[in-house]
């Protein structure tokens, strides 16, 4: 009995000895090898994930351990994405250290639909990938720099900045980004839907193949109002709808978000338009100037682009917001204000 209880007392205390013997090993650094290794720790990354990655390129001599050492220190929910330097000759908590506190070579930032390129520069900025205003004078003021794109037109890049998730190197050039950004917008955009973009502006525009890019150009226009204009998905072939009918009823579109656009400064819609903006001399007023403003008023996504291409089959002229950010769409202007006097009142 005695003997039995000596072993139920050692066995477990080896095996204790034997695992934490197993992890202080797991622990210590692979070797002494000082050349940096470069590792990319995607967005959305778990610890699992980034254990296989570091495993996989012989940073770590223990996935498991790795994992275990993130859960024991609360590291598991703070690893952050971005490209790594990390050697050989570092221990897995070092290693955990770095890849918490974010220091990267290169990091993942999101540019959200409907963003403007003043606000992609912000965000940029913000995330310390860039120091000044280069990528948005390079956007703004010399589009004519990436003539090898053929789908651009014009020298603002306002529209064809895509919306997407970009892994950007910090000082990076900002032409570089620029490309990342057009690359994305012909990969996504202008090859697999180029067919029924020609139909489109030829319909729309009377504009052949051989004026591809300006009719994309305008289509583009057409789809960034649709992006800053519907909030809630189900409107947009709705709001692209009110667009064109206006525009092949000679009435001027009077799209709010074009009004207070201002090329590299606007970010934001305006919270409240008032009589005094609507009166502001702009090319990009459409209250002022009648057919399509100047340009995009930011980089709309795929699916604002989708909807200008294929608006919904209705006759609605008007449209108005309501409480919950839909809108409710008429038909004539005596319905339209019928409706306007509804929301107001807290009808509709």
């Amino acid at each position: 009995m005695k003997r039995f209880l000596k072993l139920y007392i050692v066995v477990p205390v080896v095996v204790l000895v034997i695992v934490g013997l197993m992890i202080a090993i797991g622990m210590r650094p692979v070797s002494s090898d000082k050349t940096p290794v470069r590792v990319v720790v995607m967005k959305g990354s778990t610890a699992r994930g980034v254990s296989r990655t570091l495993g996989g390129s012989g940073l770590i001599r223990s996935p498991f351990v790795f994992v275990l050492a993130c859960r024991m220190s609360g590291a598991s929910a703070t690893l952050k994405p971005g490209v790594y330097e990390l050697k050989r000759s570092m221990g897995v908590s070092e290693m955990i250290d770095r890849l918490v506190s974010g220091r990267t070579l290169e990091n993942w930032v999101t540019m959200p639909e409907g963003f403007t390129a003043r606000q992609m520069s912000d965000a940029l900025k913000d995330r310390q990938l860039i120091s000044d205003d280069a990528f948005l004078r390079l956007v703004i003021e010399h589009g004519n720099e990436f003539s090898d794109y053929a789908f651009v037109y014009g020298n603002d890049l306002e529209g064809y900045l895509f919306p997407d998730t970009y892994l950007v190197a910090k000082g990076a050039d900002s032409g570089v980004i620029v490309r990342e950004m057009l690359d994305a917008f012909e990969k996504k955009v202008v090859d697999p839907n180029r067919g029924e973009i020609e139909n489109v502006i030829r319909k729309r525009f009377g504009l052949g193949k051989e004026s591809f890019a300006e009719g994309l150009y305008k289509l583009i226009t057409v789809a960034s109002m649709i992006e800053r204009e519907a909030k809630i998905p189900s409107d947009r072939p709705l709001v692209s709808a009110v667009f064109w009918n206006r525009l092949a009823n000679g009435m001027r579109l009077e799209v709010c978000a074009t009004v207070s656009y201002s090329p590299g400064v606007s970010a934001d819609n305006k919270s409240k338009v008032y009589y005094t903006d609507l009166r502001k001399d702009s090319p990009y007023n459409t209250y002022m100037r009648a057919g399509l403003p100047a340009g995009p008023i930011c980089n709309p996504g795929l699916e604002s682009i989708k909807a200008a291409m294929r608006p919904a089959s209705v006759d609605y002229l008007f449209y108005v917001a309501r409480r919950d950010g839909g809108h409710k769409f008429s038909r004539t202007f005596k319905e339209h204000v019928a409706a306007k006097n509804a929301i107001r009142n807290g009808r509709m």
